[in-house]
């Protein structure tokens, strides 16, 4: 299975600037999981959306979009669980 590639909405960038440093390089590991398999046991599909998906780091959430026809996650969002779907 070929691996997908990942890239950052600048609002995910900033995102990640804003969460605590020793919070983000578990956060980093996660997404970078997602290249091999965007869909990883406990990922939730959102409502309402055809290929937006997220999966919880912690207390964190990572909301991303996967294209599977370029082989293409997209992350989205990166925020506390309290402040992602604000």
């Amino acid at each position: 299975m070929d691996s997908y590639r990942v890239e950052f909405t600048r609002s995910a960038e900033k995102d990640l600037r804003r969460i605590d440093k020793s919070r983000v390089s578990s956060i980093y590991n996660e997404i970078e999981r997602l290249a091999a398999d965007p869909r990883p046991h406990g990922v939730k599909k959102l409502a309402g959306a055809d290929r937006t998906y997220r999966i919880r780091v912690g207390d964190y959430r990572v909301v991303y979009e996967i294209e599977d026809h370029v082989l293409l996650v997209v992350v989205i969002r990166v925020a506390h669980r309290k402040d992602v779907y604000t």
